[in-house]
């Protein structure tokens, strides 16, 4: 006798208790006496391996049959997800498994999207478990459905419709496609701030990265309503206020409101000032390891101003640091304070807990997909298995920074389980594209267009070692170089450079001539480090220059080859020293970079010593304001009665150093009017960095002016200050969805007759 138990099938309720429910009912009407299976069929099966099937079942043939072992096969095999219909047929002593698979799904597409990219969707909905050859579920479609719609308005889109279709096709298996109409974007219209008396309302608002927009909201979507972005504001406001005294500022309530047609906007935030706090003290309170004095240098909190907390929590991270340099890992610096509401003043009181020294037990590198593990830890000097420090710990953190690999570095302090006196670095790195490919193009009135090409490596295969190329052509001039480095070529630290170049260049229309001056060379470089800051460079290179002689050869050149010939071989003797204190490599806002070198001429054909000296800093002025001054000067001097060689001259104008200026057409010109470059250099800079207005804080577009002073002069001439030129300017630094652009408007402020004038340059690179 044939015994056919009930079939059990999902529903939109919960899978769990629907299931419960039906084997309970299902067996106690339908129950069977226990008996010992003798085989096991499955129908049903079109894709699933019959295998899938029978390692989800609690029974084998030979074992005995109860009611509670269909039921838990049941449960198993919904829970697999691959199944809408599963039942139990008993025939006799032979178990029959008849399912019913859910259609796989054979396509999943998007209609009428264009806020995002299809690819992106299809990521989202994977996520949460949809996506083409998984089964289909209904519910699950369901959830994506709102999850398109969440991401929607995540993108301000809040009147976005989405409408399901679920289309069978051959094989049991479906299609899937969503139709979006996406509608027109939600803007904030109104934002208004109730409770404010002490500043105007547009001067709050001003704090707000998000707003009623501006003529830039197209690309900073300002105007885009966000709730993260929105709580970010108030914190940035909460914190405007806490810096200028009001100690019992808060955000009371907050109300959004959207149109009937969903494209409007209203915002209105509820707040209440207190009053303005004066500090009347600064007092310590705990353990300070008996250096009082030492911690009291480094308060920053001013008695008799106003309550700042922007020098509260410096004054508390500086001792937290200050007791890391001395092994206490855990320190706690808390700030009490004691409030006289009579007089509007209050006691700051901070409070320290050392808590206990710790010993590093292990450093971890966590996100380095691409880099190796050993060209992050090379640059730690904090070690292993020794006394946490904390000043070692940053001077290890800006190192990794100015590898210049990484976007973001981040060093966390983790306490070891079941251990008083351990902790764990661990080192997070997000890795960024260390290739750069930049071209350039400017315009003058001499060579009309120039173009400029570089490809850069810094990490080739995260390796650490750097590969670049970098290519400069014109009609007149033609400039390549490639160049290797191994920054850790010994284990000591000490950097290995190859390089090899090329240049060519030939006189401009207007000078008339066909004449070249051409030079080959390759030389190799190596850096020791002196110290965490100081490397000194050594190098030698084998250098040959050719002047091709034609029509107009200037009279330098053609003294030159007459004493020397037109071909000459140069073997250059390199000796630098450079001291780098700045915070970042690519993006300075602070500190120092100082160069010496030389270049002597010392084998071959020439005799000559070249001499530079370069001094960079940076000013913070604020968060958001930098000051940056560069001076570069430039001595070269002929050895043994010889000149100085006319191709080893320096140049001026121009990118890098006078802008406003053709590139190199500044200084020294030879009797026959040609420029011929000068053997001294002076060149002095300074840029004032800026947010783009309408950007907030958003360093990725800024604006910068800049004051260029400079000129070249030759061998046997005085540097003389009334004969250098100068030129101001600004530029415009944006880093664009096709790549990197920086524009740049000068305007010479010093010029003499003859002078060739470039006022507009731009470069654009992108990264790989």
């Amino acid at each position: 006798m044939t015994h056919p138990l009930p079939r059990f099938r999902r529903s939109p309720l919960s899978c769990a208790a629907a299931l419960l429910l039906g084997s309970a009912l299902a067996f106690n009407a339908w129950a069977v006496d226990p008996f010992k299976v003798r085989d096991i069929r499955v129908e049903g099966l079109q894709r699933i391996e019959p295998g899938t099937v029978f390692a989800s079942i609690p029974f084998r043939v030979g074992d005995d049959y109860t009611d509670e072992k269909g039921a838990a096969a049941i449960r198993s095999l919904f829970a697999l997800g691959l199944f809408k219909d599963v039942r139990i047929e008993v025939n006799g002593d032979e178990l029959v498994l008849i399912v019913e698979e859910r259609p796989n799904i054979a396509a999943v597409e998007f209609i009428g999207t264009k806020e995002f990219d299809k690819d992106v969707l299809r990521k989202a909905l994977r996520d949460i478990g949809l996506a083409e050859g998984r089964p289909f579920d209904k519910a699950l479609a369901d959830r994506a459905e709102q999850e398109l719609k969440r991401q929607y308005v995540n993108r301000s889109l809040y009147g976005a419709e989405i409408i399901t279709t679920i289309t069978p096709v051959d094989r049991n298996r479906v299609n899937l496609s969503f139709t979006v109409v996406e509608g027109d974007l939600a803007k904030i219209k109104e934002m208004r701030i109730v409770g404010a008396q002490a500043f105007g309302e547009s001067k709050l608002l001003d704090q707000f990265d998000q707003g009623t927009g501006n003529w830039l909201s197209w690309y900073t979507k300002s105007d885009r309503y966000s709730r993260t972005k929105l709580n970010a504001d108030l914190e940035t406001l909460r914190a405007w206020y806490l810096s200028r005294g009001y100690l019992e500022f808060r955000v009371d309530s907050t109300q959004v409101a959207i149109s009937p047609n969903k494209q409007d906007i209203s915002i209105t935030i509820n707040v209440t000032e207190g009053d303005r706090f004066v500090v009347s003290e600064v007092a310590l309170d705990g353990y300070y390891l008996g250096k009082d004095d030492e911690f009291k240098s480094l308060i920053e909190i001013k008695a008799g101003k106003p309550y700042n907390a922007d020098d509260v929590a410096k004054t508390t991270k500086a001792f937290n640091e200050y007791f890391g340099n001395f092994g206490f890992a855990f320190a706690r610096t808390e700030v009490r304070p004691e409030i006289d509401r009579s007089t509007n003043r209050v006691k700051l009181v901070l409070v320290a807990d050392p808590s206990r020294r710790a010993y590093v037990r292990r450093i971890n590198i966590v996100g380095n997909n691409r880099t190796r593990d050993q060209i992050v830890r090379r640059e730690f000097r904090q070690m292993e298995s020794s006394w946490y420090d904390g000043e070692r710990i940053r001077l290890s953190r800006d190192r990794i920074n100015r590898l210049g690999y990484f976007k973001d570095v981040e060093v966390d302090t983790q306490e070891v389980a079941a251990s008083q006196d351990q902790v764990d670095l661990n080192v997070n790195v997000v890795e960024k594209p260390t290739g750069m490919l930049t071209l350039g193009a400017g315009f003058s009135s001499a060579e009309k267009v120039t173009f400029s090409f570089g490809i850069q490596q810094d990490n080739v295969f995260g390796s650490g070692q750097n590969l670049g190329l970098q290519v400069s052509t014109s009609k007149f001039n033609q400039y390549y170089v490639i160049n290797t480095t191994d920054p850790y070529f010994t284990e000591d630290g000490v950097s290995r450079t190859f390089e090899y170049y090329h240049r060519s260049s030939r006189p401009y229309v207007e000078q008339g001539g066909d004449y070249r001056l051409v030079t080959s060379g390759t030389g190799i470089r190596f850096g020791v480090p002196f110290s965490e800051l100081d490397r000194v460079f050594v190098g030698a290179s084998l250098e040959q220059t050719q002047i091709v002689p034609g029509t107009n050869l200037p009279d330098s050149y053609l003294k030159y080859a007459y004493q020397f010939g037109y071909t000459t071989h140069t073997v250059p003797l390199t000796v630098g020293w450079a001291r780098d204190s700045r915070d970042s490599y690519l993006n300075p806002t602070n500190g120092k970079f100082i160069r010496l070198n030389s270049e002597t001429g010392l084998a071959g054909d020439t005799r000559y010593a070249k001499f530079g000296a370069q001094y960079q800093q940076y000013f913070p002025l604020t968060k958001q304001y930098t000051f940056a001054f560069n001076a570069d000067f430039g001595l070269g001097k002929g050895l043994q009665g010889q000149p100085f060689p006319v191709f080893k001259n320096y140049y001026s104008g121009g990118l890098g150093s006078v802008r406003g200026f053709e590139q190199g057409t500044l200084g020294h010109r030879d009797p026959s009017g040609i420029v011929s470059g000068g053997a001294k250099k002076v060149t002095l800079n300074s840029e004032f960095l800026l947010p783009f207005p309408g950007a907030g804080n958003d360093r990725s577009l800024r604006l910068y002016g800049f004051y260029d002073m400079g000129n070249v002069f030759g061998e046997y001439d005085k540097i003389q200050l009334s004969e250098l030129r100068s030129s101001y300017g600004v530029g415009l630094s944006w880093v664009s969805p096709m790549g990197p652009l920086r524009f740049a408007w000068a305007r010479p402020s010093r010029a003499f007759t003859g002078d060739r004038i470039q006022r507009l340059q731009f470069q654009i690179g992108t990264s790989f």
